[in-house]
């Protein structure tokens, strides 16, 4: 039997990985990761408050002890900060890689390894098992297909999955709902939650102009280099954004951002030719495990994905220098986006094996 902090975000897949828990023998306790609190009036909706009641009472159901962490602090400094500071230079940051690893199994790791458990579990869709023959712990996909979530957890280290249960990971959504309904959960249904927290259903744009001041530009057709319009700040727009250009004649898509310029080129369709192409650069380069190629010629086979869907791309991977890899991709991509993720998987699309941040 081992002890185990949960995280009770008031959502079922957390919820029923609690239960799973319990009902295998172990010592189970939940707990809320506070990590947003709205007083300063800065645009965006973060049903902290309901979240916690949902939590509560699922603990309540399951009988186990309940707590509630405050991590706001620690959350705007690792968290809000990298995305603000993102979005200044240019990029599109993604929050959620980088929440799970300084968050989820950051401090709340911390705090659990600190209070005498063993390990801590989350509602994630994906699984953890030891290698065998290496003894390394791999990140595997969850088996739920549309539900998997190990692209947000490419940036995991071997301490910190050696601490880590994922209980619905062997589950399908469908049957994840059943459970719940079964055992009489109280957030059985409860909608799931979508984006960041704590901006909610609210533009984008206005939490960003809290803290990035407009910067007026050109917005410019891609094909033929005319002006079509004016934007408030290159910093508001990501690439592959069809919404809140004010364009008509439409649609339009942003696919390139020159920042030096402070221009927006866009493009009326958002086909292959107009994308970066199949190929582009990463830095900061991340095995879960020791590099698997190591030693091996330095273009292998991959599938790998630039965004979070259930469909992977083959392509070769291409070593640069000691953490710097470009991707050569089988076919063309749409979004490639400076700021987000090349994550890497085996040739079966089975293992999670690594990332690097997308520079070009």
């Amino acid at each position: 039997m081992a002890r185990i902090l949960v995280g009770l975000s008031g959502g079922v897949d957390s919820s029923v990985a609690a239960a799973l828990l319990v009902e295998q023998g172990h010592d189970v306790v939940g707990a809320y990761m506070k990590n947003w609190v709205n007083d300063e009036g800065i645009p965006g909706e973060c049903p902290w408050e309901q979240d916690i009641q949902d939590a509560l009472a699922v603990a309540k159901t399951t009988g186990i002890e309940f707590r509630v962490i405050d991590l706001v602090d620690e959350y705007r400094a690792r968290i809000v900060n990298y995305l603000i500071e993102g979005y200044r230079a240019g990029y599109t940051p993604n929050p959620d890689v980088l929440c799970n690893r300084e968050m989820k199994f950051g401090v709340f790791l911390d705090y659990a390894l600190e209070q005498g458990f063993d390990y801590v579990a989350t509602g994630h869709y994906a699984r953890v098992r030891r290698n065998p023959a290496t003894g390394l712990f791999e990140l595997l996909k969850g088996l739920d297909p549309s539900k998997d979530q190990s692209y947000f957890l490419h940036r995991l280290t071997q301490a910190q999955l050696s601490r880590t249960l994922f209980p619905v990971g062997e589950l399908h959504k469908s049957e994840v709902r059943r459970i719940a309904a079964e055992i009489g959960l109280p957030n059985a249904k409860k909608k799931d939650s979508t984006g960041i927290c704590f901006i909610g259903e609210r533009p984008f744009k206005e939490f960003l102009m809290r803290y990035l001041a407009p910067k007026k530009g050109e917005i410019r057709c891609l094909d033929d280099e005319r002006v079509l319009g004016e934007h408030d700040g290159l910093t508001y727009h990501t690439i592959g954004q069809r919404k809140g250009l004010g364009l008509s004649g439409g649609p339009w898509f942003v696919v390139k951002k020159d920042i030096e310029e402070n221009t927006i080129y866009v493009s009326r369709g958002y086909g292959v030719e107009t994308q970066y192409g199949n190929e582009f650069r990463m830095h900061d380069f991340h095995f879960i495990t020791d590099n698997p190629w190591k030693g091996q010629e330095k273009e292998i086979d991959i599938t790998f994905k630039i965004r979070h869907t259930p469909d992977f791309t083959k392509g070769k991977l291409i070593q640069e220098g000691e953490k710097q890899f470009h991707i050569l991709s089988s076919e063309k991509l749409q979004g490639i986006a400076p700021g987000q993720f090349g994550v890497i998987y085996d040739e079966e699309a089975k293992v999670c094996v690594g990332s690097g941040e997308i520079i070009c």
